[in-house]
């Protein structure tokens, strides 16, 4: 079984923002597989079904950003699921372009302080992650602001093209492995 989790903050305020990449890209794969909401635990929300013939849960913490890990933790213990082969967290990155996404094996949290709990509470730096190209902030702004801010119209559709790219990576890796979703996705 696979879980996939989006990392973003719960709420409408923060509806369509920069840090919500996870979330909105969890929103497709439920669409793309009808996959059905099963409620409220584990301090997210999700849902299970089936991608590509293999089972998962898509996962959207409710813990707010910088507490991913509380959530991740205790689905990931339920299922009792290996995390190094069946963890997958979708994050947003402000070091990749809009339009942009990068799968890795394992890494640091690179400053995302989503996979920074997430890293913290599990005890790994090996989980499976698709970061999602936000843009750097500009010169002058707080990065708080910058990864709470919307996308200009431009940017949205780089955006949006990038949600379906991820939700597309995220189904080879369940289909068909890591290394094959790496291979398809992860160019300039």
């Amino acid at each position: 079984m696979f879980i996939i989790v989006g990392l973003g903050n719960p709420g409408m305020k923060y509806e369509g923002t920069r840090h919500n990449m996870g979330f909105d890209v969890i929103d497709a794969l439920v669409e793309r597989n009808r996959i059905p909401p099963a409620g409220s635990r584990f301090h997210a929300l999700y849902g299970t079904g089936r991608i590509r013939g293999e089972r998962a849960a898509l996962v959207k913490p409710l813990t707010y950003m910088n507490l991913s890990g509380t959530a991740v933790r205790e689905i990931t213990a339920f299922y009792k699921i290996d995390v190094n082969k069946e963890l997958i967290v979708i994050s947003d990155d402000i070091d990749l372009d809009p339009g942009h996404i990068r799968i890795r094996k394992k890494g640091s949290a690179g400053g995302q302080n989503g996979l920074k709990d997430i890293i913290e509470k599990l005890g790994t730096e090996e989980f499976i992650r698709i970061r999602v190209g936000t843009g750097g902030k500009p010169a002058g702004w707080d990065l708080a602001d910058w990864v709470l801010s919307r996308f200009s119209r431009d940017e949205r559709k780089l955006a949006d093209e990038a949600i379906l790219k991820a939700a597309e990576a995220a189904e080879m890796i369940v289909a068909e492995g890591t290394d094959r979703a790496m291979n398809a996705f992860n160019r300039k």
